[in-house]
C-alpha cells in the first residue's frame, strides 16, 4: 500500500515554519520503512526526507518520531554521524500524524550485509567503520549532550523485556510457545548491572546507515525510532544476529556465507575490535544478549504483522512476508541461551 502524502498541506506548514523552504514539492514515499512511512520530498529550495507515523490506531509508546527527531538533534555536534534535523511536527491535524523533516543524505545505503560487487578489502572497510562508530555511540556522554531523560532508570534489559513481551502479547495473532519460553527464559537470565549506561540506536544495522558514495566514511545513522538510554551491548548483539539471518532481500543475513574469504569479520573478531575500541576485557555471557535481540526483532515483526493485518501498514505484503520469520527468531533466540 502507498501512503499518500497532503503535499498542499506539507508544502503550506514548510513554508509557514522552515525558515529557507520554498515550494511546491513532490513526495516519493521510500519502499523500506514498515514503522514510519519516509519519504522523499523535492521543493524548490532543495531535497529533503519527512518522516512520519503512521495513520490509525497505535500501540503506546510505538511510532515516537519526536523521539526520532530529539535524539538526532542532541547528536548534531558529537562524534556519532546523523542527518541534520530541520522542522518538528507534533501538529496531527496538519497531515494526520505527527512527522518530522531532515536533510537528505547523498550516499551509499547498503542493504545487503554481504556488499555484492565489493573487493575482501573495501568490504572489511564498511565493517570496521560500523565499528567504530558504534563504539563511538555508546561512549557519548549523554547529560553532555541533554539527553540524561532519554530513557528511564533501572536495569534496562528488565525494562525492555517487559516492553516489548506487553507488545508481542497486544499484536499476538496466534499461540507460539518458543516465544512464551524465550520470553520466560530471559527474565532468568538478566545479568548483574555492570554500571553501563549509555545511549543505544536500537536497531543498529548495515541497512539503517548511510556511507560515503565512494569510501567507507557513514555520514548517517538512520532510524532512531528504538532508540532510548539503555545498555550498550543490546546494539553489538543486534548487528550479530542480523548476521545470523538467511542471506537475501528478505533476510538481509550472512547465514552460510564465506566471511573469511570475502572480507567480513566472524562475530568474536568484531566483538573484540568492539571491546578494544572502548577499553573493554570482555563481555560475559554474550549468549543473552544475542538471544534478546532475536526476542525483540520477532516482537517488532509481529506489530507489522497486526499492522498489516489491520490495513495500517506502510506495505501489508513485505509486512507479512518479513514476519514470516517470527518462529524461526524465536528458535534461534532459545538456541543462543543455551536452552533447548
Amino acid at each position: 500500500m502507498t501512503m499518500l502524502l497532503d503535499t498542499d498541506r506539507v508544502a503550506a506548514y514548510l513554508t509557514d515554519h522552515m525558515p529557507g523552504f520554498e515550494g511546491p514539492l513532490t513526495a516519493q514515499q521510500f519502499p523500506s520503512g514498515q514503522s514510519n512511512p519516509t519519504f522523499l520530498i523535492r521543493a524548490a529550495s532543495g531535497i529533503y526526507v519527512l518522516r512520519r507515523k503512521p495513520p490509525g490506531v497505535l500501540l503506546k509508546s510505538a511510532h515516537a518520531v519526536d523521539r526520532e527527531f530529539r535524539v538526532q538533534s542532541a547528536l548534531a555536534d558529537s562524534a556519532v554521524p546523523v542527518a541534520k534535523m530541520y522542522l518538528l511536527c507534533e501538529d496531527d491535524a496538519v497531515i494526520g500524524s505527527a512527522f518530522y523533516v531532515m536533510q537528505h543524505m547523498e550516499g551509499r545505503n547498503l542493504n545487503d550485509p554481504r556488499l555484492p560487487g565489493m573487493s575482501p578489502g573495501e568490504r572489511a572497510a564498511i565493517y570496521d567503520e560500523m565499528n567504530r562508530v558504534l563504539a563511538a555511540l555508546h561512549d557519548v556522554d549523554v547529560d553532555a549532550v541533554g539527553l540524561s531523560d532519554f530513557g528511564p532508570p533501572g536495569n534496562y534489559y528488565e525494562r525492555q523485556i517487559g516492553r516489548w513481551s506487553k507488545q508481542y502479547h497486544a499484536s499476538e495473532t496466534g499461540p507460539l510457545p518458543d516465544m512464551n519460553a524465550l520470553m520466560d527464559r530471559l527474565v532468568d537470565r538478566i545479568p548483574a548491572p555492570d554500571g553501563q549506561r549509555s545511549l543505544v540506536h536500537g536497531d543498529y544495522r548495515i541497512d539503517n546507515m548511510i556511507f560515503d558514495a565512494h569510501g567507507a566514511q557513514c555520514l548517517a545513522i538512520l532510524d532512531w525510532e528504538l532508540s532510548t538510554i539503555g545498555h550498550p551491548y543490546a546494539d553489538l548483539a543486534a548487528m550479530v544476529m542480523q548476521w545470523h539471518m538467511p542471506a537475501g532481500e528478505e533476510g538481509r543475513g550472512l547465514d552460510g556465507f564465506d566471511r573469511a574469504t570475502n572480507g567480513l569479520p566472524h562475530d568474536e573478531d568484531f566483538i573484540a575490535a568492539y571491546c578494544e575500541r572502548r577499553g573493554l576485557s570482555g563481555i560475559p555471557d554474550f549468549g543473552f544478549y544475542l538471544a534478546f535481540c532475536f526476542f525483540r526483532l520477532a516482537a517488532i515483526l509481529q506489530g507489522v504483522k497486526r499492522r498489516a493485518l489491520d490495513g495500517n501498514a506502510s506495505n501489508p505484503e513485505l509486512g507479512l512476508r518479513y514476519a514470516s520469520v517470527i518462529p524461526m527468531l524465536a528458535s534461534k533466540g532459545l538456541d543462543a541461551l543455551g536452552n533447548r
